[in-house]
């Protein structure tokens, strides 16, 4: 039984993994919100395997959390702000696909390295899984770090923390009021952010960080 579990649990997450790298690649953004629409779609059926390995029926409820709001909702709201906003749905990029891509790979191996070194001692179903979560993690945060565009460094965020979740559900779940907290507060700042991409669109008639940057400078001298 012990086989099929491990080889599952390390499929789901090391698809969630794949899944980080193909966002990489995208230089679309509706392409990006459907890689990310399928990114929390595999954290989905992670959790619910993790819940049912674990014997945990509360992370059943982080499953539906992750479909309802992460694979439905936010990709619908975000094709809808991209509509209404009028952005550019090419994505800038500040390094070239392939160094990135390069760099992503190597994020991965020093994860699954520094996770393994640190914790000999652990279950080896949520060891791996640790490394998996850090893997996913390091690679949200180097596409908020490649990308100009805010809508995409917004999914960069959002699969960041994706990455958290599957960290939490692999070392035997997190309670049920703290999964709640984590998805209340993913929102508010998803609610946040939109309101925050409306004003920079109206302020600069760009979602492009760059702009910042320009004020910044102009108002300085």
């Amino acid at each position: 039984m012990d086989g099929p579990v491990f080889d599952i649990a390390h499929m789901f997450a090391g698809g969630l993994v794949l899944v980080s790298m193909m966002m990489l690649y995208q230089d679309r953004l509706y392409a990006l919100l459907n890689v990310f629409a399928l990114h929390s779609l595999v954290l989905t059926l992670s959790v619910a395997w993790q819940a049912f390995v674990q014997d945990a029926p509360h992370l059943y409820i982080t499953a539906a959390i992750a479909l309802v709001f992460k694979a439905i909702i936010i990709p619908v709201v975000l094709h809808r702000m991209i509509r209404q906003l009028g952005i550019h749905r090419e994505i800038e990029t500040v390094v070239g696909i392939g160094p990135t891509m390069l760099a992503g790979i190597g994020l991965v191996a020093l994860a699954t390295a520094v996770m393994l070194r640190v914790t000999p001692k652990a279950n080896p179903l949520a060891r791996e899984d640790l490394a998996f979560a850090l893997s996913v993690l390091l690679l949200g945060l180097l596409v908020m770090i490649t990308r100009r565009n805010a809508v995409s460094q917004v999914v960069g965020f959002m699969s960041l923390e994706n990455g958290l979740v599957l960290a939490a559900t692999g070392a035997k779940g997190m309670p049920l009021v703290v999964e709640i907290s984590v998805a209340f507060s993913i929102l508010i700042a998803f609610i946040v952010i939109g309101i925050f991409l409306f004003r920079i669109r109206e302020r600069f008639d760009t979602v492009d960080v760059r702009a910042l940057d320009d004020f910044k400078g102009r108002r300085r001298k």
